[in-house]
């Protein structure tokens, strides 16, 4: 059993033992969220108060912004603690832990035409035909380019070519997500060369594999041979006009709003194994032990129906098959070009994989984490490391 999961377990036992029956009277319902942004949380406010407007007996419904960095650690310490949110967003890669934990109350009778998701969107929340939590943010990674600084973009790159671009710019190539510390972002690029962090089963590990050497050799080498990546302690902000790419998605392009420079957005580019893309999710669930469950699954429902959830892919891109066009997405993502969504997002969700997840993610991100720490110096011995990887987490992938 994951820590992650003993965790949420424990949290789960200390609420049966201090929660009592559901409330019939004026209910207060709280959601974790990660985003302080406020024009996320403007939105988010305005659909809790069109659903109080018909719901009186819901007086209140609270964001209660945490942190992105300890998001997770910070949400199971309070389950833990038996103050559990009646509902939560939960990232990607804590997905099996929390499913599989129990934590989380079934929801799929709450969905609105539950049958349009996207099958490929949906998998990562379910278990044993239910669906536990609702993947209200699919979005693909795209490249984001200052063309102010790079003048010829195609269309579709390969990943030589875009770093022979972003090295000759001077202003190299960020992932804003990465920071040399969350190597799952990694996958945006070594996908293409189809590596992965472990087999399909989970049991396996895969930094070792000759499909993860080349792609790692081929990004260490843009660190510190090419310079087309800023190297470890350097801050390059892409949205403030000082890099000249940006692996993200499209909930970064507000903050383009009022850029300085001209920009585009494209696929990733192809790898040695050709197209691909690679997808973030995050899910939003009702804990189960919440003592007004039955009326945070309610709102949940509300939440993401069909008509919010064209508000949401504004910043988080459904996986409703009515919505995924370029035409409706452009609707709320005035900032990118019709054919930049069809691109980026509609074909990366038909296509893409999600970033790596396990269960004891938690445990294996810090494993990681630090087996890769040697791997960001320039005489590092890339192929030693990433068998260092395998020896470290070989353990923490069996006990699954």
């Amino acid at each position: 059993m994951s820590r992650l999961t003993a965790v949420i377990l424990a949290g789960l036992l200390a609420l049966t033992a201090c929660s009592g029956s559901a409330s019939s009277g004026p209910k207060s319902l709280r959601m974790t969220v990660w985003t302080a942004n406020e024009t996320h949380l403007k939105l988010l406010n305005e659909i809790a108060s069109e659903y109080k407007a018909s719901h009186p007996d819901v007086t209140e419904i609270k964001f209660d912004s945490i942190p992105a960095d300890g998001y997770t650690t910070t949400l199971t310490t309070q389950i833990a603690g038996g103050n559990a949110p009646d509902l939560a967003w939960i990232l990607e890669e804590s997905a099996p832990d929390f499913v599989s934990s129990g934590a989380l109350a079934p929801i799929r009778g709450k969905i609105e035409k539950g049958d349009e998701l996207t099958p490929s969107g949906t998998k990562l929340w379910e278990k044993d035909g239910e669906l536990y939590a609702y993947p209200f943010s699919t979005s693909p990674f795209g490249l984001f380019v200052n063309t102010s600084l790079v003048k010829d973009v195609p269309a579709k790159w390969t990943w030589e070519q875009a770093m022979a671009a972003a090295a000759a710019s001077g202003k190299g190539l960020v992932l804003p997500d990465f920071k040399y510390q969350n190597w799952a972002v990694l996958s945006s690029i070594w996908r293409g060369w189809d590596a992965n962090a472990w087999s399909d089963d989970g049991r396996s590990c895969g930094f070792s594999s000759p499909e993860m050497k080349a792609a790692m050799s081929f990004i260490h080498k843009a660190i510190f041979t090419d310079k087309a990546i800023p190297g470890p302690g350097t801050t390059v902000d892409f949205f403030a006009g000082n890099a000249a790419m940006a692996i993200s998605q499209i909930s970064r392009a507000g903050a383009l709003k009022d850029a300085k420079f001209t920009w585009t957005l494209v696929p990733l580019p192809s790898g040695p194994k050709g197209d691909y893309a690679v997808i973030g999710q995050a899910g939003v669930g009702v804990l189960k032990r919440s003592k007004n469950a039955e009326a945070a699954a309610d709102f949940l429902g509300f939440f993401t129906n069909e008509a919010n959830s064209a508000k949401l892919a504004q910043f988080f891109p459904s996986v409703r098959s009515s919505l995924l066009n370029a035409q409706t997405l452009a609707k709320s993502n005035p900032l990118i070009r019709p054919e930049q969504l069809q691109s980026v997002v509609v074909e990366g969700i038909s296509k893409g994989v999600v970033k790596p997840s396990h269960q004891g993610q938690e445990e294996l991100n810090q494993t990681i984490r630090a087996a890769l720490d040697p791997l960001w110096k320039p005489d590092a011995d890339v192929n030693a490391v990433l068998d260092g990887v395998c020896t470290k987490i070989k353990p923490l992938l069996e006990r699954k």
